[in-house]
């Protein structure tokens, strides 16, 4: 029932029924008037137009999302008592899902009824992002919540995104509480993996592709067979066992004889390299932008004991698959020049083969695609979606025949199926046939809420790649 006294919002009579059916957002324009003065960031209660109460949740007049919900019943404060119900909550469906993660997401916004407040622990220090202006007043009742339910050495700030000028906040990071320091240590899936909380991207890790980074162990043996290697019966100190051999005869001594080449492209900290080189593959190419990156992902390598398998390039991936790409496409016009020499015809183009070739032109068994949001707003969707087929019509051009593309899109105004029908678009022009291994989104801890179309903003996937022509 509604409040005597409490500011209310009146949504108006031609509104679509969203928050009813779980949507957490309410829009300026589905609002007819306001009543009671609300102040920005407090809370409101929100009726319909014929003043029948909905739920609860605070206001800011400033941004598109007017109301964000925090209650389906009348709520009189975001106190201590509410976060540490709520917190004690995100405690318990952690501890189901995702049992024995000391580091993974413990409180996912608004798929947690919280609304614009994100929290990861990294080895006992959680890293908050405060979003919204609604959660920033608030600070001074979540913060002891937050320290009363899951008891960490320290509390760190990285609300240093965008997104908050868009509530009429500032950029802030720091310490909260306790000792933050700036590196800590993780262990995913049996990995050693070092976190910047300080510099890296976001919270300092995507907890989200746990999960998939798990995904691509099937990919990652099962190649030797390519380079003519076999396994035959041979006599050893310890006595007759199997052993590989290759097309000489000789018995072949590196340990990943049967390994995947892989490329990583936008590797962040690694991630996904280090998983590739746990699971077998032969030697990966780990590329990234960013210095930083790249210095990370060297340390994680590093601390894994993976130096001998990994090379690492500093470039924009766009331009370094086109370059791959382009030698490719050179090497194949001079192939096809000499053979048409060789056999008394004339070749399809006239090549000028005294020029020296590009040492670009590399191909890989697995190229692994895990690019940052391409598309912030709805107007940056077209342009996201040049930027995905691009990627992933050059990946699929430097695929080994029969190799796998492992792809990402961050993007949530990027839908699943537009992310899909941009992959088949891409296949097509490279004259390829896409058969889906893996479909999925992000890891159980980060729950989405049904109806909620914004929290499925991570779409993943594993795709055989062949060609026609060999079809």
């Amino acid at each position: 029932m509604p409040t005597e006294n409490k500011p209310f919002a009146v949504l108006n009579r031609s509104r679509r029924p969203r928050l009813e059916l779980g949507h957490p957002w309410i829009f300026a324009n589905e609002i007819e008037r306001t009543e009671g003065e609300p102040k920005p960031g407090s809370l409101v209660e929100v009726r319909d137009h014929r003043g029948q109460f909905l739920a609860t949740g605070y206001w800011n007049p400033a941004s598109q999302i007017a109301i964000r919900i925090v209650a389906y019943g009348p709520l009189d404060a975001m106190d201590e008592s509410f976060f540490e119900a709520r917190f004690r909550a995100c405690l318990d469906y952690r501890e189901r899902f995702a049992p024995g993660d000391e580091s993974c997401r413990l409180v996912f916004g608004e798929a947690d009824f919280l609304p614009g407040l994100v929290v990861d622990r990294f080895d006992g220090v959680l890293v908050v992002q405060v979003l919204t202006l609604g959660m920033d007043k608030a600070r001074e009742a979540w913060l002891p919540a937050l320290v009363r339910v899951f008891a960490p050495k320290g509390v760190y700030e990285r609300s240093d995104v965008g997104v908050r000028t868009l509530e009429g906040l500032e950029e802030r990071t720091g310490v909260l509480y306790g000792d933050c320091p700036r590196y800590l240590q993780i262990v995913e899936n049996g990995l050693s993996v070092q976190v910047d909380i300080e510099g890296g991207q976001k919270t300092g890790y995507f907890f989200d592709q746990r999960e998939n980074r798990a995904a691509i162990e099937p990919l990652m043996k099962g190649w030797g067979k390519r380079s003519g290697i076999t396994v035959e019966e041979r006599a050893t100190e310890e006595g007759v066992r199997p052993v590989p051999v290759n097309a000489n005869g000789s018995v072949v001594t590196f340990p990943y004889w049967d390994g995947a080449t892989v490329l990583e492209c936008f590797a962040h900290t690694g991630s996904f390299t280090l998983h590739a080189c746990k699971y077998g593959a032969k030697r990966v190419t780990c590329l990234d932008i960013s210095e930083h990156g790249i210095d990370t992902a060297r340390t994680n390598v590093a601390r894994n004991g993976f130096e001998d398998r990994v090379e690492f390039v500093v470039a924009d991936a766009f331009e370094y698959l086109r370059e791959q790409v382009k030698g490719r496409e050179e090497r194949a016009a001079r192939a096809g020049s000499a053979e048409g020499d060789s056999k008394g015809g004339k070749p399809a183009a006239k090549v000028d083969t005294s020029k020296p070739l590009t040492k670009q032109g590399r191909t890989w068994d697995v190229i692994i695609l895990d690019p940052p949001a391409f598309a912030k707003t709805k107007r940056a969707v077209p342009g996201a979606i040049r930027g995905y087929k691009d990627i992933n019509l050059q990946a699929m051009k430097l695929i080994n025949e029969g190799g796998y593309l492992v792809t990402a899109s961050c993007s949530y105004h990027v839908r699943p199926e537009l992310f899909m029908e941009t992959l088949l678009e891409a296949a097509r022009d490279a004259g390829k046939v896409l058969r889906r291994i893996v479909w999925t989104g992000a890891g159980r801890d980060h729950p989405q809420l049904v109806g909620v179309e914004e929290g499925h903003y991570l779409k993943f996937g594993i795709f055989e790649v062949r060609s026609r022509k060999e079809l």
